[in-house]
């Protein structure tokens, strides 16, 4: 929402990948940081051959554990660390998925962010009901198709809102 003052995640768009008792986890989608995949898989000694994949960004993923990678994708696929999302999409920890998308392009809808967001049991619920954030259905599309500085806008037209005219002051009925 607007009012969201944490500036690790104002304006962001976060995929949330596991939500239970435990907590949530999931990945800010829309906020490209200064690196390219090339550049990752340089720092980590992964030789690279998918030249269209190698100019992608790498997205700051969360504010937690920012020095390891995760690798948001689609088809889910058969990897050492790997959290099945749904039928379609998985968020992998593992090194064999970047050595795999070195050699091949696999898989070929991919998204990296260094870090990501975690909340404790309850507390995402309780921002909610803060009104901290606005919830949408996930499309596959926005994540992987959209241009990331389009993902947020996109996003809120699923629910017919233009984030610009949202106000940063929220009631309770």
């Amino acid at each position: 929402m607007p009012a969201m003052e944490d500036p690790n995640f104002s304006r962001t768009l976060v995929y949330v990948a596991e939500h239970n008792d435990e907590g949530a986890l999931g990945v800010v989608i829309n906020r490209p940081i200064d690196l390219t995949i090339e550049g990752l898989f340089e720092r980590v000694d992964i030789p690279i051959d998918a030249g269209e994949l190698a100019e992608q960004p790498v997205y700051f993923g969360g504010p937690v554990q920012t020095d390891r990678g995760f690798v948001l994708h689609r088809p889910v696929g058969e990897w050492q660390s790997s959290l099945r999302v749904n039928d379609e999409i998985a968020l992998t920890s593992s090194k064999d998925i970047l050595q795999a998308m070195g050699v091949s392009g696999e898989p070929g809808e991919v998204l990296i962010t260094l870090g990501y967001s975690g909340w404790n049991a309850g507390q995402l619920e309780e921002e909610l009901a803060q009104n901290a954030w606005l919830t949408v259905p996930a499309e596959s599309q926005i994540i992987f198709s959209v241009p990331p500085e389009e993902r947020l806008t996109a996003a809120m037209q699923l629910l017919g809102i233009d984030f610009t005219n949202l106000s940063d002051v929220a009631g309770h009925a």
